[in-house]
C-alpha cells in the first residue's frame, strides 16, 4: 500500500514537461479559448505611415472547427458576417444578400491577418505535432498542416511552460518561406477560468512596415445550437448578442 501511495504521489508530482507535444497543443487550444464561446474583439490595421483602420467583431464558436464572426464596426462593414466550417469559409454582405466563398489566405479586413487568422479554429484541428523541444521557459512545437487546405504549411510555436499559452508563432509556406509572425501579449483574466493574452500582434516580411493587432475585450463560455453555424443563419447573427 505504501509503495502504491508513493507511486501515485510521484505521478502527481510529474512536471508538465512530461506531456507530449499533442497534449501540449490541446492544452494551448483550451487555454486560449473554451471549446464553445462568444467573443468581442477589435482588429486594427496599421499602415507604414501610421494610418489606422479599425474593425469591431463579435464572434461565436462551437466545437473545434465552427466559427462565425459579425462586423459591428465600422459602419461601412456593419452587418457583414463570415462563417467557417472546417476548411470552408463564406462572407455574407447584407446588400448582396447571398453568401460568397472566400479563402483562408484572403483577408476580409485587408490587413496582415488573413481569414484563417480572423476565423481561427483549434490548432489541433488543423495541425499535427512533428517535433517538440524544450527551451529554458518554453516549449517549441513544430506543427505540420494536416491537409493542403490549411493556410500555413508549417508553424513554429513557442509555448510558455507554466501558462501553456503561445508566446510567438512563426507561420511558413510549403516552400519554407516565413509568411508572418504572431506575437501574444498582455495576459488578462477574462473570468470563468479564462486567462489568456488580450493582445495578438502580427507582421510579415511580405508586407514591409505594415502591422495588424487584435485586442480581445470579452471571451466567455456559451453554448449554441448547430443551426447558428449555417449559411441560412448569417443574416440573423446579430440576434445572438445579449
Amino acid at each position: 500500500m505504501k509503495t502504491l501511495t508513493a507511486l501515485l504521489l510521484c505521478l502527481l508530482a510529474l512536471p508538465v514537461a512530461a506531456l507530449d507535444g499533442a497534449q501540449i497543443l490541446q492544452k494551448v487550444d483550451r487555454n486560449l479559448e473554451p471549446e464553445s464561446y462568444e467573443m468581442l474583439r477589435k482588429l486594427i490595421n496599421v499602415e507604414p505611415d501610421g494610418k489606422k483602420k479599425e474593425f469591431v467583431l463579435y464572434s461565436v464558436k462551437k466545437g473545434r472547427d465552427k466559427i462565425v464572426a459579425l462586423f459591428l464596426a465600422p459602419s461601412s462593414d456593419k452587418g457583414r458576417a463570415t462563417l467557417r466550417l472546417g476548411d470552408n469559409m463564406w462572407l455574407y454582405i447584407p446588400e448582396v444578400g447571398k453568401p460568397t466563398r472566400i479563402t483562408s489566405l484572403q483577408s476580409v479586413t485587408g490587413g496582415v491577418f488573413n481569414n484563417a487568422d480572423i476565423l481561427r479554429i483549434d490548432y489541433a484541428a488543423e495541425y499535427k505535432v512533428e517535433a517538440t523541444a524544450e527551451e529554458k521557459e518554453q516549449y517549441l512545437l513544430t506543427l505540420k498542416a494536416k491537409t493542403a487546405e490549411v493556410a500555413y504549411d508549417k508553424l513554429k510555436m513557442w509555448v510558455d511552460k507554466k501558462a501553456l499559452l503561445p508566446v510567438t508563432i512563426e507561420c511558413y509556406a510549403a516552400s519554407g518561406m516565413l509568411i508572418k509572425t504572431l506575437r501574444f501579449k498582455d495576459i488578462k483574466d477574462f473570468g470563468g477560468g479564462i486567462k489568456r493574452p488580450a493582445t495578438l500582434e502580427t507582421d510579415s516580411p511580405l508586407y514591409k512596415d505594415y502591422k495588424s493587432v487584435m485586442l480581445y475585450s470579452q471571451i466567455k463560455k456559451r453554448e449554441f445550437p448547430d443551426e447558428v453555424f449555417s449559411l441560412n443563419y448569417l443574416p440573423r447573427v446579430e440576434g445572438l448578442r445579449k
